[in-house]
Parts: structure tokens; C-alpha cells; sequence
């Protein structure tokens, strides 16, 4: 199965020929050239491919996208507020290794325990937050730096010391 990690969403339409805005968290200004497919969740788990025909840089956290077949600002207002998915490839590439949201897909290891592999990542003002599946359940583990032991890209994992009682919660 294709793995798809959520890059933003659609916050806006621009102009009357169908551009929306693209804000995303991929840690750098980029115009996303090259990139031919976002995708969008309809439903749990169902991702429906949209073409990209043009992009263009807005500025550091936004990109104007226009797709194929959203012609007008109405057809592209159907689509605000979506959330925007990328295939792994195109997420690696596109991503700034720097950026909180390269986190996605690596293992939280505590106290030599794997919890569980990130599948969302939140910015906050003073800390981010990491989504997990730990015990079926979906719980919020706390990346600050005074929790923050290691950080091993090579091998995707993120070894923390979390607080006691913090994954009884």
C-alpha cells in the first residue's frame, strides 16, 4: 500500500480561474516543481488524485496551486479546507529534512520501548506534538527539547525520556 502524509490543506481559492492556496508545513519556500499529483481524503483512508497544471510560490508556508479541471472560483471553493496528501516519494522530496514535519514516519522509542511510529505532527508555539497509535489508542507525545534525547534519521527513529505517567493519560 502507498503511504500518504499529510502536507497541509487548501486554505483558499485566488482569482476567478479556479487557483487555490496551498499552505503547507514542508519547512521551506517551495513551488512544488515537478509535482504532478496532490491528493485529497474524500473518505477514511481514500485518496482522490488531483493534477496539478501550475504552481507558484506565494511565500514561506503557501503556495498557489491551480488543478486540472477547477476551472472557476466556484469548482476551486468546493475544495477549501481540504487536507492535502502527498505520496512518500514526493513528501521526501519536497520536505525540508529540517522541517518538524519530516518527523512523519519515524518510530518514538522511550526507555528502549518502541511506542509507536508518527502519524501526525502538530507545531505548536513552544513545542510539537506527535501523533501515535500506542495501545489502539491515538495519544499526543510531547517532542521538546527537554524530553528530546536523540534524533536518528538514518534509521527513521526518535528516542525521548518522556515523563512518568505521561502515556497513562
Amino acid at each position: 500500500m502507498n503511504e500518504y502524509f499529510k502536507i497541509g490543506k487548501l486554505a483558499a481559492t485566488y482569482g476567478t480561474e479556479g487557483q487555490l492556496i496551498l499552505e503547507h508545513s514542508l519547512g521551506k519556500k517551495t513551488s512544488l516543481k515537478g509535482l504532478e499529483t496532490i491528493f485529497i481524503e474524500e473518505k477514511k483512508e481514500s485518496f482522490l488524485p488531483y493534477f496539478i497544471s501550475s504552481t507558484k510560490i506565494k511565500n514561506e508556508k503557501e503556495t498557489y496551486v491551480k488543478l486540472d479541471g477547477i476551472d472557476s472560483k466556484e469548482s476551486a471553493r468546493v475544495l477549501v479546507k481540504k487536507e492535502v496528501w502527498l505520496n512518500e516519494n514526493d513528501f521526501k522530496k519536497f520536505s525540508a529534512s529540517a522541517a518538524p514535519i519530516s518527523l512523519l514516519g519515524f518510530t518514538i522509542i522511550n526507555d528502549k520501548k518502541e511506542l509507536g511510529e508518527v502519524i501526525e505532527v502538530i507545531e505548536q508555539p513552544h513545542q510539537i506534538l506527535c501523533t501515535i497509535l500506542f495501545n489502539g489508542k491515538e495519544i499526543y507525545i510531547p517532542i521538546h527539547e527537554d524530553f528530546l534525547e536523540k534524533v536518528d534519521k538514518r534509521n527513521r527513529k526518535l528516542y525521548v525520556a518522556l515523563p512518568e505517567g505521561l502515556l497513562d493519560l
